[in-house]
């Protein structure tokens, strides 16, 4: 009998025939080629005339076949629940905008290599620096290839822990490992004739990388603690911001890995290369983002666009996109409150021309702001309802920035100070 059967079987046996009584069970016997099979074994037992038991009486049923059916149906099931249970957390994290901004400028030349390897199964290599949409890019390749009617599965190597990263991605089997108290199907099994996106991948640790370069080539690998093989067939496009030649050269990185990814690289430009596309990006994230968040905003100030143009966004397309959220949440009217000189101070090392030139476009805005408002701060007219801020919000801005109302055209000075100083 099979060890993983007689926990179960051994005492209801000798209860059967100690006590008699009815028996029906299903386990696995070896046969003599060595080979195990399930049986159905089903038992009555026959009373003496004055008591006792004289026979038991039974049946065994090869249910081989019958169990391999079921157990295929078992692991399809396990197999969807996983898929939709990942398929739900893509949802929940995404969060982000499928469309793709810059195909005709910036990026043009990334879109032609994307248009020259998707319709192929080539494996891909995306890099460039963390925020610069590798992740759209991969989707992107996924679409337009011919596994697009199949699975896009995710793998974040550097948010999941080493210790936890094997089993994710290959599976495990029941009991492979304290805690595993049911087989789990890896993200390369949901992957099977679909994409297996790898992000991060620099950050996978070199105990893993030697089994993640058996899966790539011979498309197979075995679940933690499992005997069987498993043929599978998938795409994979892998991302890094790392310079993954350099450290495979003095190998930080396993080399034959590398080279295994690197079949087709393409490099994602940094925003800072494609100003050109920033405007593009600062319109669809304000229309989109006020969207979700409930406002109407339809104007965004010239003197804004600049800044945003022209800030070097060490972030890049993910940093400007936080900075517009966060403006739309300081925004109270129809047009974008950009806190600039914010922007200015919240990042670490820029250049020195670079914080005094968004410092002197705020200051040229909300000056030309209370200059429209004829010098008013508070109110439902005011410079401040204008520019979505609350009057002391603005008033201190004013002070921080040095504004004093001499400086307005078409004031007298004292007058427009007297009026501000009262609101």
């Amino acid at each position: 009998m099979h060890s993983d059967d007689r926990a179960e079987v051994g005492p209801a046996w000798a209860s059967f025939v100690k006590n008699g009584g009815v028996y029906q069970q299903t386990y696995r016997l070896r046969r003599p080629d060595g080979k195990y099979r399930w049986y159905s074994v089903s038992g009555v037992s026959i009373a003496e005339p004055g008591g006792g038991i004289r026979e038991w009486v039974g049946t065994f049923n090869d249910v081989t076949e019958r169990k391999e059916i079921e157990e295929e149906l078992r692991l399809a099931k396990a197999r969807l629940t996983e898929e939709k249970l990942y398929l739900e957390q893509e949802v929940e994290d995404r969060g982000g905008f499928g469309e793709i901004i810059g195909w005709d400028t910036g990026l043009r030349d990334v879109i032609q290599r994307v248009k020259s390897v998707a319709r192929t199964d080539s494996t891909v290599l995306l890099t460039g620096e963390t925020g610069t949409g590798k992740e759209l890019i991969a989707r992107s390749i996924h679409k337009q290839s011919r596994r697009a009617d199949k699975p896009f599965i995710k793998v974040n190597c550097a948010a999941i822990p080493t210790g936890l990263l094997e089993s994710e991605l290959f599976g495990a089997e029941k009991g492979a490992f304290t805690g595993a108290i049911r087989q789990r199907i890896g993200r390369i099994e949901l992957a099977d004739q679909g994409t297996l996106f790898l992000d991060e991948i620099g950050e996978i640790a070199p105990s893993l990388q030697p089994k993640l370069l058996r899966v790539l080539q011979e498309q197979e690998f075995e679940r933690l603690g499992g005997i069987r093989t498993i043929k599978v067939n998938f795409r994979v496009i892998a991302a890094t911001n790392r310079d993954l030649r350099t450290e495979a050269g003095k190998h930080e990185f396993r080399p034959d890995l590398y080279y295994r990814l690197a079949v087709f690289p393409i490099r994602m430009p940094a925003l800072r290369e494609r100003k050109e596309d920033i405007p593009k990006l600062v319109e669809h994230f304000v229309r989109e983002l006020s969207r979700r968040a409930g406002k109407s905003i339809t104007s965004i100030p010239k003197p804004a666009m600049d800044a945003l143009t022209n800030w070097h966004w060490p972030g890049n397309v993910r940093e400007l996109e936080n900075f517009i959220e966060r403006s739309i949440i300081l925004s109270s009217g129809t047009v974008l409150a950009t806190p600039i000189a914010e922007l200015a101070q919240s990042v670490v090392g820029p250049a020195a021309q670079d914080e005094i030139s968004l410092i002197s476009i705020d200051r040229q805005h909300i000056m030309k702001t209370l200059e429209e408002c004829g010098g008013r701060v508070g109110g439902p007219r005011g410079a401040a309802t204008k520019l979505g801020l609350k009057r002391t919000t603005l008033q201190s801005k004013m002070k921080k920035l040095g504004i004093v109302c001499s400086e307005l055209p078409g004031t007298d000075g004292y007058g427009t100070k007297r009026r501000l100083d009262e609101r």
